[in-house]
C-alpha cells in the first residue's frame, strides 16, 4: 500500500491491560461490543501475544466505523492505552510508521517483523 493517497479498508484497536487494569478493560471490551455490534471484538488475552508489550484484546472494524469508534474510544477508554493501526497489508508500517495512540505510547516489539 502506497503512502500516498491510499486509505486502509480497516483497522484494528488494541486495548491494553495490566492485572491491575483488567476489570476496567474487560468493561470496554463489553461496551465496545453492546455499542458496535458490527465490530469484531476478539479475545482477551492475559498475556503477551504478538508485538504488543501489555495483555490486549483487539478491534476489528472496516474504515466505515472509523469516524464511529475512533471518537468514541477516545471518550470512553476510562484511562486505558490504546494502540490502533491500519490494516495495509505490511505488518511493520502498520505498527511502526502508522499507528495511533491513545495515552500512554509504547515501545513495542517489532523485531519479529523486520526482514
Amino acid at each position: 500500500m502506497s503512502k500516498t493517497n491510499e486509505i486502509a479498508p480497516s483497522y484494528h484497536a488494541h486495548i491494553y491491560f495490566d492485572s491491575d487494569s483488567r476489570d476496567r478493560a474487560w468493561a470496554l471490551k463489553e461496551r465496545v461490543g453492546d455499542t458496535f455490534p458490527e465490530a469484531e471484538v476478539g479475545r482477551f488475552h492475559e498475556k503477551n501475544v504478538g508485538p504488543h508489550p501489555r495483555w490486549s484484546c483487539q478491534v476489528g472494524f472496516p474504515l466505515a466505523m472509523f469516524a464511529a469508534i475512533v471518537p468514541w474510544l477516545m471518550l470512553n477508554r476510562d484511562g486505558l492505552t490504546i494502540f490502533l493501526h491500519p490494516e495495509t497489508g505490511d505488518t511493520l508500517a502498520e505498527h511502526e510508521q502508522f499507528p495511533l495512540w491513545m495515552g500512554e505510547i509504547l515501545p513495542l516489539k517489532l523485531d519479529q517483523y523486520r526482514k
